[in-house]
């Protein structure tokens, strides 16, 4: 059964840019695709799906806020956030509540592996985020490859 995946993202090109990619892998499916943080967590109280791909910057709601509150309604969906923010705050900020991130300059590249490794129960940082890790508070990257 493939995984399910509700992507989260604003910019409508961009996300038919990751539905292209995702499109080729069958054991992975786009289940629902939103546009704001809200709709995000109505969809995933709703659909409850296996991974959300979502952006920080969202409007009603950013990425943050509502991975806190799917977080609380659909505890066993993975998030992995994929956002041009990359700020050491908002990356550890948002490792709280996902199992990863990508930079979308390097999703083409890094997309289809990292949710292979999020699905299977690992976690992942952008090798470009990882290069400047060595100046961030490193506990937020144990654990994660």
């Amino acid at each position: 059964m493939p995984a399910r995946i509700l992507l989260v993202d604003d910019f409508e090109p961009w996300r038919s840019f990751v539905c292209s990619i995702i499109q080729t892998e069958s054991e992975l499916r786009i289940i629902c695709e939103v546009s704001d943080g809200l709709a995000a967590v109505e969809k995933a109280n709703k659909l409850k799906p296996d991974l959300i791909l979502m952006d920080i910057g969202l409007p009603k709601l950013n990425g943050i806020a509502a991975a806190r509150e799917i977080h609380n309604v659909a505890p066993k969906s993975k998030i992995l956030f994929l956002s041009l923010e990359s700020s050491p705050d908002a990356v550890q900020e948002a490792l709280r509540f996902g199992v990863g991130f990508v930079v979308k300059t390097d999703a083409s590249r890094e997309l289809l592996p990292v949710i292979r490794a999020v699905i299977g129960e690992g976690r992942f940082v952008s090798s470009r985020l990882m290069s400047q890790a060595s100046s961030w508070d490193t506990l937020v990257f144990a654990g994660v490859q």
